[in-house]
């Protein structure tokens, strides 16, 4: 008896049904245990290159995580570019990947919106903020100015003519001349900010008169200001820092509070227990004795926001954000 062939259509389908099937489970597999990767090899990664402010930030997660023995392994991504929207819009594709995180903070607000991101807060899952810092207004040691009036006063005399200095267009730096501008009835779009990278070279450009005023961050100068090189006029913080004598520009009765915060994102997709162990995980490094230390040597602030608090601050930083970039004509 003659044995009947099995049409090779069939034979191609059951092939197929196997795969697709050997597929399924293994993806499966990796997502039930995907809570698992949360504390066994994590990357965090910064939207920076080396030694930028986000790069600082990971890195002292990480040895916190390490010292405190949170995290198996814990390796630090650098990812640069276009104010941290191209780390974030390759952040976006890692769906579902509980072993990996991404920092965020103003500038990336300020990125989102300059270069209209087709990738926003939206898109990832933000899990907390973390802690902020605030800029510094700074001056020449020689100069005559002794408060933000007497800058304001100046500045108000011949706006393009007494040009700040601070970091990127758009930056922290940027949008808090645009807030002193408003304070001081000026048009930010019809004053002259030079960008530089840092806060050395804005020390430099204040000191070899390429520019009259700087704003920047204050942890990056807060030596500077200490060994008498420049003067600070005002802080944006609300408060004063602990162990400098300068004082607010809000005190000074301008409103002007800005804070450069940082925080973390998850990866889209995640589910709602991954999410809660990754913020357990940040919880328990935030309170770690290195990660105190960390806030204290690169004079942070703690500034802890999770869920709908997080939520509706993000919405009112963006809100602000983009006022100031609009006056900025940016």
């Amino acid at each position: 008896m003659k044995q009947r062939k099995r049409p090779v259509g069939l034979l191609v389908f059951a092939v197929i049904t196997a795969v697709v099937l050997v597929v399924a489970m293994t993806v499966s597999i990796q997502r039930a245990s995907a809570s698992d990767n949360v504390r066994a090899n994590l990357t965090l990664i910064a939207p920076a290159g080396a030694g930028g402010g986000w790069d600082g930030f990971v890195r002292e997660q990480q040895q916190a995580m390490r010292q405190a023995g949170l995290v198996g392994n814990v390796q630090v991504v650098n990812i640069p570019g276009a104010g941290g929207t191209i780390g974030l819009g390759r952040f976006s594709t890692m769906h579902e990947r509980s072993d990996t995180l991404l920092a965020t903070g103003s500038a990336m607000t300020g990125g989102i919106l300059i270069n209209n991101s087709p990738v926003g807060y939206d898109d990832v899952v933000p899990l907390a903020k973390i802690a902020e810092d605030y800029d510094v207004v700074i001056v020449p040691a020689d100069s005559p100015l002794e408060t933000i009036d007497d800058l304001l006063n100046e500045w108000k005399e011949d706006p393009k003519g007494h040009p700040w200095t601070g970091g990127s267009a758009g930056s922290m730096d940027h949008l808090v001349v645009a807030n002193l501008a408003q304070e001081a009835g000026l048009k930010g779009s019809e004053t002259t900010f030079i960008p530089k990278s840092g806060g050395g070279e804005a020390i430099a450009a204040l000191l070899n008169g390429t520019a009259d005023y700087a704003a920047t961050g204050f942890n990056e100068v807060a030596d500077q200001i200490q060994a008498g090189r420049v003067k600070a006029l005002g802080v944006t913080g609300p408060e004063r820092i602990e162990g400098f004598d300068i004082p607010t520009i809000s005190e000074q009765g301008h409103d002007v509070v800005l804070a450069n915060w940082r925080g973390m994102l998850a990866a889209p997709g995640v589910s709602d227990e991954v999410a809660k162990q990754q913020l357990e995980l940040l919880k328990e490094m935030r309170d770690t004795p290195e990660w105190q230390d960390a806030l204290k040597r690169n004079a942070w602030v703690d500034a802890w926001e999770t869920g709908d608090e997080l939520e509706k601050f993000l919405e009112e930083d963006q809100k602000k954000t983009s006022e100031l970039l609009k006056e900025l004509g940016l």
